[in-house]
């Protein structure tokens, strides 16, 4: 069968719009969508009553953190996780660690990388699809998953927030970002060039001068990171305390240690290319050159919510992440996809299965949470989920609710410890995972 193209035609227009201007229906939404946002006008009453910060399960959190105008939620979201655990032990009531700290080693392993992946890829045209893949990324800017996380911190360490703050760039990296992206594309034209030329001996220097260059740039936007500190405090019955002589290392093997290695990601990849209890990992996705890959382990998402509950319900935390552009209102700390109504206002039916949505482009994750909390129905189902976000005091203090069918569609990773696992899951994990290409939309970061 063969689909022509056909053109717009004119007379058909003014048949279109003597038909509109008939509707009263679009008389008063072309009115009311004159003055008011799009989704004030078509907010649903009823969706936003269900969305109460009421659970049945749920875990008390410290207060929520801010990552202002940067993308490293996934740092916050994984320092949330691990505060937890140090603050229970320190017996602290306001802690944070260090998200300035992870972030300058992240977008110094994340350089390094990438100019490593121009030099693998130095013999290939500048259309070829994976460099171009690499060139449009550029280093990777803010964003990453959580094996990336576990790669710095076992690597570097941690530290308390007040031992290396935040500055006005490690807070708005808009300007370091667009100046790494340079680097990396600009080194990719000059490598290409000298491999041309047969003098592929001073690629390797070139790149050495920039990471030198890289550092100090990162040390003059984020400060020196530091290799020891003392650490004072004062715990929740009022007692002062100081741990003296510390470096990130200690720190970070005291309190969280091997724990760091339980952790699996577990995605919900509903696609023909990705079989349930199988694992995948996405070629050139990395930030330290030497660490663990990203990896992750395909599952249902029935199943992911079960480990999800698990955890939860043991008092322990959940990094995961979402496309959070879709159906969100800000102002209620809210995501859930019965929020707007397009369909009544407009007759367009714009909800895909989430494999569509994989597939054509439609949805990936794009943000990392924590979920602190879960309401259950008698049934045992998950109607809605709290969320600590890091987009400061927004919501409810900083929590966000998730409606219980939006989780399902919009929810594409979750980080759990490997022992709720089962048996043949643990096996899987064991097993040589599939190798994607670099554009798969499991390889999408957070920000």
């Amino acid at each position: 069968m063969e689909i022509k193209n056909k053109n717009i035609n004119v007379e058909e227009l003014d048949k279109l719009t003597k038909k509109y201007l008939k509707d009263d229906k679009h008389t008063v939404l072309r009115h009311a969508l004159s003055k008011d946002p799009m989704t004030n006008v078509l907010s649903v009453l009823e969706a936003e009553n269900v969305i109460e910060q009421k659970f049945s399960v749920e875990n008390k959190t410290l207060r929520v953190c801010n990552q202002k105008q940067s993308g490293r939620c996934w740092i916050f979201a994984g320092l949330n996780v691990l505060r937890e655990i140090v603050a229970k032990e320190l017996k602290l009531d306001d802690f944070e660690l260090s998200q300035n700290y992870i972030a300058f080693y992240d977008k110094l392993e994340k350089t390094n990388h990438a100019l490593n992946v121009c030099i693998e890829l130095v013999d290939r045209e500048h259309d070829d699809r994976e460099l171009m893949h690499i060139l449009q990324n550029g280093f990777g800017g803010d964003g990453g998953q959580w094996d990336m996380f576990a790669n710095l911190v076992r690597k570097y360490g941690i530290v308390p927030k007040q031992v290396f703050k935040e500055t006005a760039q490690s807070s708005g990296t808009a300007s370091i970002d667009a100046i790494l992206d340079s680097v990396v594309r600009k080194f990719a034209a000059d490598s290409h060039k000298l491999h041309e030329l047969g003098e592929d001996d001073k690629i390797g220097a070139l790149k050495e001068n920039l990471m030198n260059k890289v550092y100090a740039l990162l040390c003059d936007s984020f400060g020196v990171p530091p290799k020891k500190f003392d650490f004072d405090y004062v715990d929740k019955d009022g007692k002062y305390h100081i741990l003296k002589n510390q470096t990130p290392h200690k720190f970070f093997e005291k309190y969280i240690g091997d724990r760091i290695n339980n952790y699996v990601s577990l995605i919900n990849s509903p696609t023909k290319d990705k079989p349930f209890g199988k694992t995948v990992t996405i070629k050139y996705l990395q930030n330290v050159e030497e660490g663990h890959k990203v990896v992750h382990l395909n599952l249902p998402m029935e199943r992911i919510k079960e480990l999800v509950i698990e955890t939860l319900k043991n008092g322990e935390l959940v990094w995961f992440g979402s496309d959070v552009s879709s159906y969100r209102n800000r102002e209620l700390g809210a995501w859930d996809d019965n929020l707007f109504d397009y369909s009544t206002a407009f007759g367009l039916d714009i909800k895909f299965d989430k494999e569509d949505m994989l597939d054509f482009h439609q949805s990936v994750m794009n943000h990392a949470m924590v979920i602190v909390g879960v309401n259950l129905d008698k049934d045992g189902n998950a109607t809605k989920w709290k969320i600590e976000n890091s987009w400061g005091d927004t919501g409810e203090k900083g929590f966000y609710v998730m409606s219980g069918s939006w989780f399902d569609r919009y929810t594409y990773q979750a980080v759990v410890d490997k022992k709720y696992l089962n048996a043949e899951e643990l096996k899987a994990l064991e097993e040589e995972p599939k190798l994607v290409p670099p554009w798969d939309p499991m390889g999408t970061l957070a920000d």
